[in-house]
């Protein structure tokens, strides 16, 4: 019988604080929530002023008996669940289950799991916080409703099983609106006109770019304009005008919050977000190190505070320090963004001194990766800013100016350690130009004018969705990963080479939404809605007065919705394409993996086929039709309408007219695909098997 006891959510965070609690104390595990609103139903007493049902979780029955058991014998319980919303609404509902021991139950929290951090939790119990209990109900309740009055609509008019919500369809929104800018978007010429020159005293070549006439800018639209301009600077002499010289620094970027761990793993490591939150979750809930034991490795995952302890920071300058020396150290402050919550510090490492590559070889190589990311990302936020010498030229070709810029690194400063990344492809430029002096005259080598065109805004990525949504305010840290998550497992997006573009289904979803429901479901209403929630966390706003002030509008809103598509059917796009079963025009459907085609004679004719996609290169093996299909992963093969029968090519690679085909090209492919396929042999059997068992219980 163990005097203490303590709650967490997950074992490996109870085997972790295990070793930082004395023997008379027992750790056990929630696994995560064990109440929620019920599934079937909505679960929201409307009638009563909104009255959550919440119910055990169905397979938690044996965990809640242990618990209830372990609780009656312990003399003390401290329920240390995740410090944020989640987690406050967790230690409420186990102090629920828990009720009949309540005189014992208090609540900690720490950041890390540290032994100072966890032993100073245990000494300094709380209560447990209503407000951001208040919080979690309300964005729970408040989710349930919008996805629970506004999904039926979608299946009337769409098809069943779809679903909306306040935040996973304001993110649809975001990338349907982008993809129809890039589909409208008409590009527009412009030219640009670039000189190679060369100084005659060190004969060092350098490039200046044309910037106007006589001091103002003048841009360039067409190939007459460029034509002008060259009869007019081919001949010309070219005289240095204006020599700036200077100093620019660059500062590092503050550490970690949530949505820039996940857009730079997104970027330097290609995580997407789901990973990227499940590695850092095991890297925070511990990990085991030989003579530490297990480790929590980074402090909370779920944050957007910049704000670090004083302690991390001793320990950081003791590291920069000791490696790099006193110059390359310098204590910084970052200002939390004025949405923040700052409830937690951004994350970083919890130990400074275990550095990655000491700890490379007993973790994964996922959780280096992210590791060293968070280490270096923090270790380099407390590091001085790297010191550039710059240099700025205009040079004078009769009236017309050309100007040059060049820059050298006078002192690395933080970037020795790390350097963030960006989601364009633009890239510093580097070198220094040579040692030019006013009035001087440079050698012309040669004129290069160069002819672009705009381009439409780029397709949102993981990443540069989180981005978006944060500075919108939609959503918070705990939100941006499952929301992705969750519309493309719906389909309503799809995932290209890192591009998220929307589906057909997501594009049909979005506007009956937007058009229906465009009080409900759009920015400056999501954003709102979270800083409502923030204030109920702060104990400034009663939760069921909110979500009374919200309900009715909405309930008016969903009525007359229903009404207006009453009498609306969608009609489903006819292809030119014949039933070969009974000769009607098949019709476009849309399913859980896309678009396919249906006799629209259902039930009387239930014949469906896929659309096959094809390039106009025949086969380089037999000269068939080239189909274009995907893999699980959505990636694109190229495959041969004769295979397997009578033609074996399949690739990963386009084929080019008159090409030859390698055969080794088909070994990689075939092993995915055929995974794919075993796959789907093993579903389909389970599926079988579990029919068959309900049919067997139907009969007893």
């Amino acid at each position: 019988m163990a005097d203490k006891l303590v709650i967490v959510e997950s074992p490996a965070k109870a085997n972790t604080i295990k070793k930082f609690l004395g023997g008379n104390t027992k750790v056990v595990a929630s696994m995560g929530h064990i109440r929620d609103l019920p599934k079937s139903k909505l679960g929201v007493d409307v009638e009563h002023d909104f009255e959550p049902e919440y119910i055990n979780i169905r397979g938690k029955g044996d965990l809640i008996k242990s618990l209830k058991k372990e609780a009656k014998q312990a003399k003390k319980i401290y329920i240390a669940t995740d410090p944020d919303r989640e987690g406050e609404a967790i230690a409420w509902h186990l102090a629920t289950i828990l009720q009949d021991e309540k005189d014992k139950i208090t609540r900690v929290t720490f950041n890390e799991i540290t032994k100072n951090a966890v032993q100073k939790a245990i000494k300094e119990p709380r209560d447990i916080d209503v407000n951001l209990v208040d919080a979690q109900q309300a964005r729970r309740v408040l989710d349930r409703i919008v996805g629970y009055k506004m999904s039926p609509v979608l299946w009337k008019k769409v098809k069943r099983g779809l679903s909306a919500g306040r935040v996973q369809s304001v993110a649809v929104k975001l990338i349907v609106d982008r993809e129809e800018e890039i589909e409208k978007f008409i590009p527009e010429e412009y030219w640009n006109i670039y000189v190679n020159l060369e100084d005659k005293e060190t004969k060092k070549e350098f490039e200046a770019r044309f910037f106007g006439r006589d001091g103002k800018k003048v841009e360039i639209h067409s190939k007459e304009d460029v034509d002008k301009i060259l009869k007019n600077i081919e001949k010309a002499k070219y005289i240095v005008k204006d020599v700036k010289r200077g100093e620019k620094k660059r500062t590092p970027a503050p550490p970690f919050t949530t949505s820039t761990m996940q857009q730079e793993a997104s970027r330097k490591l290609g995580f997407t977000l789901k990973k990227t939150m499940s590695i850092a979750q095991g890297l925070y809930e511990g990990v085991k190190i030989p003579e530490k034991g297990t480790v929590g490795l980074i402090t909370y995952m779920r944050t957007d505070s910049t704000r670090i302890s004083e302690e991390a920071r001793r320990a950081a300058k003791e590291q920069i320090v000791a490696k790099y020396g006193e110059k390359y150290y310098e204590n910084r402050y970052y200002k939390t963004n004025k949405d923040s919550q700052d409830a937690h510090e951004a994350i970083r490492p919890t130990y400074c001194d275990l550095k990655p590559d000491d700890i490379k070889d007993y973790i994964t190589k996922d959780q280096y990766k992210l590791y060293r990311l968070i280490y270096h990302r923090f270790m380099a936020s407390q590091m001085a800013a790297a010191v550039y010498d710059t240099m700025a030229v205009t040079i004078k070709a009769n009236d017309y100016d050309f100007k040059a810029n060049g820059q050298t690194i006078k002192f690395k400063g933080f970037m020795t350690l790390y350097v963030e990344g960006t989601d364009t492809d633009e890239k510093e430029l580097e070198g220094m130009l040579p040692d030019l002096k006013e009035n001087e005259e440079v050698n012309l080598k040669k004129i290069n004018p160069k002819q672009s065109f705009t381009e439409p805004p780029p397709r949102y990525t993981e990443a540069s969705l989180v981005k978006a949504l944060e500075e919108k305010g939609i959503g918070r840290p705990s939100t941006y990963s499952p929301t992705i998550t969750t519309i493309l497992e719906r389909r309503y997006i799809e995932k290209v080479q890192k591009q998220l573009i929307p589906t057909e289904l997501g594009k049909i979803v979005n506007k009956l939404i937007t058009e229906n429901f465009s009080d409900v479901i759009n920015v400056e209403f999501t954003a709102k809605i979270e800083n409502e929630f923030d204030e109920i966390a702060e104990g400034k706003e009663e939760w069921k007065r909110m979500i009374r002030e919200f309900y009715g509008p909405f309930e008016e809103e969903i009525e007359k919705v229903e009404k207006e598509l009453e009498h609306v059917e969608l009609v489903d796009e006819v292809s030119d394409i014949p039933c070969e079963k009974c000769g009607r025009m098949m019709v476009y459907k849309y399913g859980r993996y896309g678009k396919f085609l249906a006799c629209p004679g259902y039930p009387e004719c239930k014949n469906t086929k896929p659309i096959v996609e094809t390039i106009d290169v025949p086969c380089p093996k037999c000269g068939g039709v080239v189909q274009v299909r995907k893999t699980k992963r959505r990636r694109n093969y190229y495959i041969c309408e004769n295979n397997p029968k009578s033609c074996d090519y399949i690739s990963w690679n386009k084929p080019k007219k008159g090409e030859k085909w390698n055969p080794d090209e088909a070994e990689d492919v075939k092993k995915e695909t055929e995974k794919k396929t075993a796959r789907k042999r093993t579903t389909s059997k389970k599926t079988t098997k579990k029919t068959s068992t309900r049919k067997a219980l139907a009969k007893k």
